[in-house]
């Protein structure tokens, strides 16, 4: 392959991935091409894409975008096809594509022929495990706020605590005094 279609080949992946930080490492072995047409069509009603990378372009593309993937990782061994989701977390990424490859009604299509290598989160790799138990960005925020909300109710109560007696005393006096008889 002549060094002007690497380069070209090497922008395109740096325009695709530029933006990307999160996205699912798989290997492909012997997928026939029904198997890679449902899997990618399975896929894409979920809004993952996928792409087939060459390892050794790849490798200097992501290196080139910061991901602190190491050149001897087993993610850069056999055929290596990334999926990654456009707005998608890992999370969402990693559990859309596990319900495809182990629970629907395509799998034996895909048994023995995909495996997950492994996950990358924010230009970091992770276990494929981790990055089923990482939250999304909703439940992070939720996370968040619920830090944040723990305290500042009980700083609430402790101000609200004390002036509410306060009122409710105030308030008790004034319909003893407005019960008491006129003389």
């Amino acid at each position: 392959m002549s060094k002007v279609i690497k380069q070209m080949q090497m922008d395109d992946m740096k325009r695709t991935f530029g933006t990307v930080r999160d996205m699912v490492v798989l290997t492909v072995d012997k997928l026939n091409a029904l198997g890679d047409y449902t899997l990618r069509a399975q896929l894409r009603k979920k809004k993952i894409r996928l792409r087939v990378v060459k390892n050794t372009l790849a490798r200097r593309v992501f290196k080139e975008l910061n991901f602190s993937i190491p050149d001897d990782s087993p993610y850069w061994q056999k055929l290596t096809m990334i999926a990654w989701g456009s707005g998608l977390s890992i999370k969402e990424v990693s559990t859309e594509l596990r319900g495809e490859l182990e629970r629907s009604k395509n799998v034996a299509l895909y048994r023995g022929k995909v495996t997950i290598k492994g996950a990358i989160a924010d230009g970091q790799p992770v276990d494929f495990k981790t990055a089923l138990e990482l939250p999304t960005r909703l439940e992070m925020i939720g996370q968040i706020v619920g830090a944040i909300l723990g305290p500042a109710s009980a700083v609430a109560g402790c101000l609200t605590g004390p002036a509410s007696q306060v009122a409710s005393q105030i308030a008790k006096k004034g319909e003893e005094t407005a019960e008491a008889p006129a003389a």
